[in-house]
């Protein structure tokens, strides 16, 4: 299979473009499309039944959500990332760009985690019996040091399966010159 000078991707590099077509990405972009504006929906939701219910616990929840510095950062990013940038997604020429895509995709991932985030930390720093989690969560050094292991925990599993393509190995006489079979065909050489 002969590859263009700009095919970058990894179908390219495992010479898998007949195999993932630009047809199957699309797909994937309108499958990221759907999934994004049901997450958004889901946050018009989650706010619309604070406010209707009257509950004031989940009016509190809500409220406590927005109003902390980190929270007001953290929401409003999940919020950009998960219902507004998923919307490019629309545009052909943004699903046919495969580094454009790839990039979206982590910040998907992104948005994802920081969704996440938003749950334990608003419930972990709300105005409880309990007088430790009255102050606003920082990340230790420690907390860093987890979160970068866990990402090479991944990172190592992932290249356990990932089979990296061998090029131009001349496996025959790789092992000739080891000393396991002479050049000729013959019997292996004894040592």
């Amino acid at each position: 299979m002969v590859h263009d000078a700009g095919d970058s991707d990894a179908r390219s590099f495992y010479g898998l473009e007949d195999l993932i077509t630009m047809r199957h990405i699309h797909n994937m972009t309108k499958i990221m499309l759907a999934t994004g504006m049901i997450v958004a929906y889901g946050y018009v939701n989650e706010a619309f039944y604070a406010w209707y219910s009257g509950n004031l616990y989940e009016q509190f929840m809500m409220t406590n959500r927005h109003d902390r510095a980190h929270a007001v950062r953290s929401t409003g990013s999940l919020i950009a990332i998960n219902a507004c940038m998923i919307q490019l997604f629309w545009f052909r020429s943004v699903r046919d760009n495969i580094v454009l895509l790839f990039i979206l995709s982590l910040l998907v991932n992104v948005g994802m985690w920081l969704e996440r985030f938003v749950i334990i930390v608003t419930s972990a720093c709300t105005a409880t019996s309990c007088p430790s989690s009255w102050d606003m969560y920082a990340p230790t050094r420690w907390d860093f040091g987890m979160f970068t292991g866990t990402i090479g925990l991944f990172l190592s599993l992932f290249f356990l399966f990932v089979r990296l393509p061998a090029r131009d190995l001349d496996l025959r006489g790789a092992h000739a010159r080891a000393g396991g079979e002479a050049e000729d065909g013959g019997a292996p050489r004894v040592r």
